[in-house]
């Protein structure tokens, strides 16, 4: 089956993606979530608020719930990238070993086409443009935060003003390599933040509150699988803490 649009096993409608901002997901949950499904891939919405796999001191991940993914499998399906614990939408995953082998190939050369939707403060002075910043991890042995750097990794993101007001800016964010938290310290770095980013953004070095989202979401994914056919192009609707917040500056969504 290379069809999405074929699977009866595919939720159809705004339901799928209804879920808050939660701690825990189960079988239920991840089964909302399957935005596309063939022999090699899924796709599935990822949550806000939590991670996709265990850290070292384990806790609730996205994992967890992947045994729900078999569909007939002899094994679960498992990730082909990652997104932040805090960032929602489109998480590829490949269904064996082969199917990975084959996502990891075209994720590695930057052949995954990825389009991010970000809501920050301040507005872009160009409507388009191109962040060509240099990164590397702040401290070598702590934490993954990172910083820019002329002596960093090449790190590049396309940016489009999709809609904005006086105080703030909805995005369209094309990472053209997929470094740890770029679209975030790229946003900071620009001087318009990622709102509700409390490690690069306004607030940071606080203790976020908990009713505080990041409004940093993978939107879409074009994964050129199929070498013969087009490219499998994705979408996750905005998450509800997304939608509020568009909806609440006039912004739509």
């Amino acid at each position: 089956m290379d069809d999405a649009e074929q699977d009866p096993h595919l939720p159809r409608g705004p339901a799928r993606c209804a879920m808050a901002l939660t701690e825990n997901i189960d079988e239920p949950d991840i089964l909302a979530r399957l935005l596309y499904r063939d022999a090699l891939m899924l796709v599935i919405d990822k949550p806000a608020g939590i991670p996709v796999h265990a850290g070292a001191g384990g806790g609730v991940n996205l994992e967890t719930a992947f045994e729900a993914l078999r569909f007939g499998l002899p094994r679960p399906p498992a990730l082909a990238h990652r997104l932040d614990r805090d960032t929602s939408g489109c998480l590829v995953l490949g269904r064996n070993r082969h199917a990975l082998a084959t996502l990891g190939k075209l994720f590695a050369a930057g052949r995954v086409e990825k389009t991010y939707w970000a809501l920050v403060e301040g507005v872009p002075a160009q409507r388009e443009g191109l962040i060509d910043l240099p990164l590397r991890k702040r401290t070598p042995t702590k934490s993954w935060r990172m910083d820019v750097a002329p002596d960093g990794v090449e790190a590049r993101t396309r940016y489009k003003v999709i809609a904005h007001d006086e105080a703030r800016a909805w995005l369209a964010l094309s990472p053209l390599t997929g470094r740890t938290h770029q679209l975030r310290v790229h946003c900071a770095a620009m001087g318009w933040p990622i709102a509700g980013d409390w490690i690069y953004g306004a607030g940071r070095g606080e203790r976020r509150p908990a009713e505080v989202a990041l409004q940093l979401h993978a939107r879409a994914v074009a994964v050129p699988l199929y070498p013969k056919k087009p490219a499998i192009v994705v979408e996750a609707p905005a998450p509800p803490h997304m939608a509020a917040a568009l909806a609440a500056r006039g912004f739509g969504g």
